[in-house]
């Protein structure tokens, strides 16, 4: 916890709500997402200073992992390099993520998924963007669109192993998977982690989320307050509306940051990786790591999806 010397109170740290392993790599549960950086693509450019900020202060309130991909890009934004430029050098503590298996062309269409043989050059792109030499985890993304498929990814893993082999990573993650996918991975390689579109009002994943940690693997769910923010095409989400603000009012807290916290509490393998562009927001998003819900809470929270 760092202490603001303007208002004389602490500010809270990314450490709240405590640490998880990747492989060798100890980090803290709630991180940050580089997606929202630069802006989305159906949004005006984001302020390059603003995204540059946004790094930095998250770097000093303690978050130590930070989620990417090389196509996170508008036309005028490039994710990695806005990490690249802020960071480095980065810190010893600093664990990068990044995902393969997608890409988008330069007029920024998504391309078919990659090969098993292209997914060294996908890497590459990535370590050259960041400018570094070996990237702390690699997720093998499934598919191009949010639909799970049922395709095995048994060939697509063997070739990150390689490049694991390699050095040109340390450990290797799966992301927009199913439990079959998972059993299949594991039969490949370790996994260190399971990235899936998962909150509290989309709850699909629940058994999935059981078994990683069941497994000792990390569950990090993307998209968990994204809907709920607006920073979708299918506009916001308003599911649990009343409930969640009757809730953020009690905490004096945002319906995100109860959101985040819920999303915190499904288990201690469980990350938060919110993204923002804003400076203001990813203290918010940051500040979520202390809030500690109470059973009465939790219990209102998770009926929301159940209704």
């Amino acid at each position: 916890m760092t202490i603001d010397h303007h208002l004389h109170t602490p500010t809270p740290t990314a450490d709240a709500a405590g640490t998880w392993r990747l492989g060798d790599r100890t980090v803290n549960r709630l991180g940050l997402g580089a997606m929202r950086l630069g802006g989305m693509p159906w949004e005006p450019p984001r302020n390059r200073d603003d995204a540059l900020a946004v790094l930095r202060r998250a770097v000093e309130l303690g978050v130590d992992h930070i989620d990417t991909a090389a196509f996170y890009f508008t036309p005028t934004r490039l994710a990695n390099e806005l990490i690249s430029t802020a960071l480095q050098p980065f810190p010893d503590d600093l664990t990068l993520v990044t995902k393969v298996g997608p890409s988008r062309s330069r007029d920024g269409e998504f391309e078919p998924m990659a090969r098993p043989e292209q997914l060294r050059g996908q890497v590459e792109e990535n370590l050259r963007q960041l400018g570094i030499d070996t990237i702390d985890v690699v997720n093998l993304r499934c598919g191009t669109s949010m639909d799970k498929t049922d395709a095995s990814i048994a060939e697509h893993l063997g070739a990150l192993a390689e490049l694991r082999d390699a050095g040109l990573l340390r450990h290797i993650g799966i992301s927009n998977v199913t439990a079959d996918q998972l059993a299949e991975a594991l039969t490949v390689t370790p996994v260190v982690s399971v990235q899936n579109r998962y909150g509290l009002t989309d709850r699909g994943d629940d058994d999935l989320l059981e078994l990683c940690g069941a497994k000792g693997i990390a569950f990090v769910p993307f998209f968990a307050v994204a809907t709920a923010s607006g920073a979708s095409p299918d506009g916001p989400d308003t599911t649990g509306q009343a409930q969640i603000s009757s809730i953020a009012e009690k905490y004096d807290a945002s319906p995100a940051q109860i959101r985040l916290a819920w999303t915190l509490h499904r288990g201690p393998h469980v990350l938060a990786i919110p993204g923002t562009g804003n400076p203001a927001h990813v203290e918010q998003n940051i500040a979520s790591a202390s809030l500690r819900l109470d059973d009465a809470d939790l219990a209102t929270l998770d009926a929301i999806a159940a209704g």
